[in-house]
């Protein structure tokens, strides 16, 4: 059972870190995280800021993207100190912050189809490296929980969520090779599984179409954009759900918009809980609400009032789970 109530998914618009964090910890007292700033450019972006967790895997920024090399290149660096920074502020806003808090990283599917060898197409092209990704990835995650456990010592649970909105194309076998022209062979469904394993029971945010729920069966928690769920779907969702695993439902568009009431906001959880049959009271243990994706690209204003309606609207699921939960 959790009791989050409602989250993010990890991306803030502009370049102030402080005022970032200021909004989560005021608006999410639940489940906090540590916000991202992509505004801020290369180093800040989703790879660039996980490949700096990555041990003995520097990188480099070339034309194509980024790419493995000898030593870390000059904006490797820069997304460190983005990093350390962040930490920083962390420290400051959230110094007497008791609770759990969620960190977002980039997946290691998701990191292999973006990130190319030294000389040659992208990590996804060779087994080899991606068992090496893996594990630099996984040791670089847990130094980064252990870092913020050191200091945060209130906090009481470390949330981990890997983003893999690359996961349906690598499972799928349309990841593009380097030049385009190609594309890379698909992923056995038990590779990816057999590497999520390794993580500390992670949440898998996926705004892709075609969440492969078949294959999530092992994490804790899934997250997903509620406009992209079909109905073909929600069997696999359902058997997740009897399972145990969490479901972080994106009901709040990741732009500005204007804001519907809380019920209509509340709607899609109520009606796929009507739709699967499960009982009303399981629906405040089981779903958490969040924005349907990151918020880089809202405007500040809006990324505030996007993360209070989702608490506004999952309190709806707390106080009330019977509304909208009878048959048609």
């Amino acid at each position: 059972m959790v009791t989050w109530g409602a989250t993010g998914v990890g991306s803030h618009p502009g370049e102030d870190h402080l005022e970032a964090l200021r909004v989560v910890f005021g608006e999410l007292p639940g489940l906090p995280y540590l916000p991202e700033l992509p505004a801020r450019g290369v180093g800040a972006d989703m790879v660039g800021r996980t490949a700096s967790l990555l041990i003995d895997l520097p990188v480099e920024v070339q034309p194509s993207g980024w790419r493995l090399t000898d030593r870390p290149g000059r904006d490797a660096q820069r997304a460190v100190e983005h990093l350390r920074r962040d930490l920083d502020g962390l420290e400051e806003v959230g110094q007497d912050y008791q609770g759990p808090l969620k960190l977002q990283v980039c997946g290691p599917w998701t990191l292999a189809g973006t990130i190319e060898l030294r000389h040659g197409d992208k990590m996804l092209s060779d087994a080899g490296a991606v068992r090496d990704l893996i594990a630099s990835l996984q040791q670089g995650v847990a130094d980064h929980v252990a870092e913020v456990r050191r200091r945060l010592p209130g906090v009481t649970e470390v949330v981990l969520q890997l983003d893999e909105p690359g996961l349906p194309g690598v499972l799928a076998g349309t990841v593009p090779t380097a030049s385009g022209f190609g594309r890379l062979a698909a992923v056995e469904a038990w590779r990816v599984e057999e590497s999520l394993r390794g993580f500390a029971d992670p949440i898998v945010h996926c705004c892709a179409p075609g969440v492969p729920f078949g294959v999530l069966k092992e994490v804790r928690g899934i997250s997903l954009d509620a406009s992209l769920l079909r109905r073909r779907d929600e069997d696999a969702l359902g058997e997740a759900i009897e399972r145990g695993t969490t479901l972080l439902l994106g009901v709040v568009p990741g732009t500005d918009t204007r804001l519907p009431d809380v019920g209509v906001i509340a709607k899609p959880a109520l009606e796929v809980w009507r739709r699967l049959g499960f009982a009303p009271e399981r629906l405040a243990e089981q779903v958490v609400l969040t924005p349907a994706c990151g918020l880089a690209g809202a405007s500040p204003r809006y990324a505030r009032a996007a993360l209070a309606a989702c608490v506004k609207a999952a309190q709806v699921l707390r106080d009330d789970p019977a509304s909208g939960l009878q048959p048609r």
